[in-house]
């Protein structure tokens, strides 16, 4: 898939599932859960044990229909070693030219963070295909609805304060897609590995965000 094909996905879909896990060992699980739930874009942490490694082997063993990105990426190696182990998109909490520029070289869209309106403008100039807007909950939607008014054409991704149920509002509020980790990722649910209630999640928040494009 090529950059516009990757973001396309991903706007589509409406959403990314933020995989941050301790015991990378049920990442595959979790993985497949939440796919199972109608969630195909899945952003593997550099936060994870063994992420690159992590990264390899789903990119192998997994579903083609997974598209599988990084996230938590802090510089331009960083995200070359991720693309070389299979990352279709990097995905950073901050911005940094350098990482958009190594993402870009290979093919792979790019998502780094960005937290005011000079910064998102910043980044869009730079080449960032969408523009993550982190920590969300700190600024809100009303922060979405003024930041499009007068920049419609930048692309933003919250990620931080969405949950199953507020996806949609977000959407409605000009974001591109959202981000979503921990609403998502049910710790006990994981810790019991009842993985059905991740895909139960995955299927409400698809039924948000859906609901929230018809509306």
């Amino acid at each position: 898939m090529n950059r516009a094909e990757i973001v396309e996905r991903i706007t589509g879909e409406g959403a990314v599932a933020v995989i941050r896990m301790a015991d990378s060992a049920k990442l595959t699980k979790v993985a497949e859960a939440v796919q199972k739930g109608g969630i195909s874009s899945i952003e593997i942490t550099m936060t994870t044990p063994n992420a690159l490694t992590v990264i390899e082997t789903c990119c192998k063993e997994m579903s083609d229909d997974l598209l599988i990105g990084v996230g938590s990426v802090l510089d331009s190696e960083t995200a070359r070693l991720a693309i070389l182990a299979g990352a279709k998109y990097v995905v950073s909490p901050v911005l940094k030219p350098q990482v958009i520029r190594m993402a870009h070289r290979y093919g792979i869209a790019v998502m780094p963070g960005a937290f005011t309106p000079t910064e998102i403008q910043s980044a869009h100039e730079q080449g960032a295909d969408i523009v993550k807007i982190f920590p969300a909950d700190v600024v809100g939607m009303a922060f979405f609805k003024a930041v499009k008014a007068p920049m419609p054409h930048v692309r933003l991704m919250p990620t931080g304060g969405v949950s199953l149920t507020n996806a949609g509002d977000w959407l409605k509020a000009g974001a591109c897609a959202v981000g979503v980790g921990s609403a998502l990722l049910d710790k006990q649910a994981i810790a019991d590995e009842n993985y059905a209630v991740l895909t139960q999640n995955a299927r409400q928040l698809c039924e948000c965000i859906a609901a929230s494009r018809v509306a």
